[in-house]
């Protein structure tokens, strides 16, 4: 007989770790755990700062062009897409609530090769991610201060971002949330401005046209954009690398996916079309002026409620990448502690610091993987195209691989009496994946088709050094 969902919870091991009651002082954790100190609202703190509030503001120029106007209906649907993974996230972490994430989802659903290639995949964008961000933040400060060279500002970003996740995922967490609470206010402070002008002086486009486009709907144009908009959101999945440091239930980490997306889906909508209301510049001249395309939102800002304002936001936008590389550093040394503790990577990662509770060694090893990236992308004149260019595949990678989980872990086990919905959001959630996948650049496929090979070629060394360890004990 098949199990139903609530025995597929009980049937995971570390779902019945007990966890402290609400209110309760949180007890010193075993020797070699995480501690467990995050609440939904930390959660969801990181998501939003590896998504970023504003994060629609340097794209809004590209998908305003490839839509014709229709930019707020491009991340409406996007939103909607990116619902079919969050779903498979949110199933997966309550039946295999694991530091992991997609890794030892993969491993419970698909067996342990898979498992491992779907962290191996994810963690291609963990490591590369922080980098791009760190350099985001190296071009803007040697902006302010063009005496200082890039590079000196990138190691900075990097080594403030290591000592915070040094200091303990609590400590992170409250800087991450007091620097998200700054940014928020500023995309408040132009969502207010925003609305001031257009009582007074009335949009420059007609008031739907962002839902509907500006000179009638395309809808290959707006499925376009939406492939690209959709990589907007990667980042909120981060969430779930958390899931042995969580204060709640398993379902918490399921909780504050869904509530990130959906939050971040909102604010993408909001400002991007108020932003459409208020740019002169027509979807078609930004169509034939690409170079004007990252910079027309901030243009506008400028133009519409004074260059104090469009400073303010860009320097918000600066600010922001230094918070999306801090998470994406947490996410990347806890995914490498779950491997490491399963047996996929070297053991001496799976360590954790018995005083603030956080994989030390791995935080270590991924703060050195991203200086040597990002240092040497800001000392090369192209660094930052090749950068950009080589990020979002893996994780797409990875969820392929979490959609098949969630089939082979729920319908495939029998763990489930819902057979259609655990079968039918994860095909849908793999359609669209796998048409991202596709309109992704030629280099970010071929960087990602590399680091897939070596992968491969790391597991099947792992796995014959394992089978020689094997013959070599006593009674074989």
């Amino acid at each position: 007989m098949a199990a139903g969902p609530r025995a597929a919870e009980e049937l995971s091991p570390a779902s019945t770790e007990p966890r402290p009651a609400t209110g309760a002082p949180t007890p010193d954790p075993p020797e070699g755990r995480l501690h467990r100190s995050l609440s939904l609202r930390h959660l969801v703190v990181y998501g939003l700062l590896f998504i970023g509030p504003t994060a629609p503001m340097g794209t809004f120029g590209v998908l305003d062009a490839r839509s014709n106007g229709a930019v707020a209906l491009v991340f409406v649907v996007a939103t909607v897409a990116m619902a079919f993974t969050a779903w498979s996230y949110a199933r997966m972490s309550v039946a295999v609530p694991k530091a992991g994430s997609v890794s030892a989802y993969a491993t419970a659903g698909l067996g342990r090769r898979s498992g491992f290639m779907a962290g191996w995949m994810i963690g291609l964008d963990y490591l590369f991610i922080p980098s791009l961000a760190a350099l985001f933040t190296g071009i803007a400060s040697h902006a302010l201060f063009p005496s200082v060279p890039v590079w000196a500002f990138t190691t900075a970003a990097v080594l403030l971002i290591t000592a915070l996740n040094l200091g303990g995922v609590k400590l992170a967490a409250t800087v991450g949330f007091v620097a998200l609470v700054v940014e928020i206010l500023v995309l408040a402070a132009f969502c207010v401005g925003a609305v001031v002008v257009l009582v007074h002086e009335g949009p420059a486009r007609p008031w739907l046209s962002p839902l509907t486009g500006l000179d009638g709907f395309t809808l290959a144009g707006t499925l376009g954009a939406v492939s690209v908009a959709a990589l907007a959101f990667l980042g909120f999945d981060a969430i779930a690398t958390f899931a042995e440091e969580s204060t709640g239930s398993p379902r918490q980490i399921g909780r504050a996916l869904i509530f990130c997306l959906v939050l971040a889906g909102a604010l993408f909508v909001l400002q991007t079309y108020l932003g459409a209301l208020l740019t002169t510049a027509t979807p078609t001249e930004l169509a034939a002026h690409p170079d004007e395309q990252g910079t027309i939102f901030y243009t506008m800002i400028g133009d519409q409620m004074g260059s104090w304002l469009g400073t303010t936001v860009t320097t918000a936008r600066a600010i922001g990448p230094v918070l999306s590389a801090l998470v994406a550093q947490a996410a990347v040394s806890r995914l490498m502690y779950g491997m490491a503790r399963d047996g996929q990577l070297p053991s001496r990662l799976g360590s954790v610091s018995p005083r603030t509770g956080v994989p030390r060694l791995a935080i270590l090893l991924s703060a050195g993987a991203t200086l040597v990236i990002a240092v040497a992308a800001a000392v090369k004149p192209d660094g930052l195209d090749l950068l950009s260019s080589m990020v979002t595949v893996g994780a797409l990678t990875a969820f392929v691989f979490l959609h098949v989980a969630v089939i082979g872990y729920y319908v495939a086990g029998r763990r489930t009496d819902r057979r259609v919905l655990h079968t039918v959001v994860p095909v849908v959630g793999l359609a669209i994946v796998v048409t991202v996948l596709v309109l992704a650049s030629h280099l970010a496929l071929e960087v990602a088709a590399g680091w897939l090979v070596l992968g491969l070629v790391v597991m099947l060394l792992r796995t014959r050094r394992r089978g020689a360890s094997a013959v070599g004990e006593p009674g074989n």
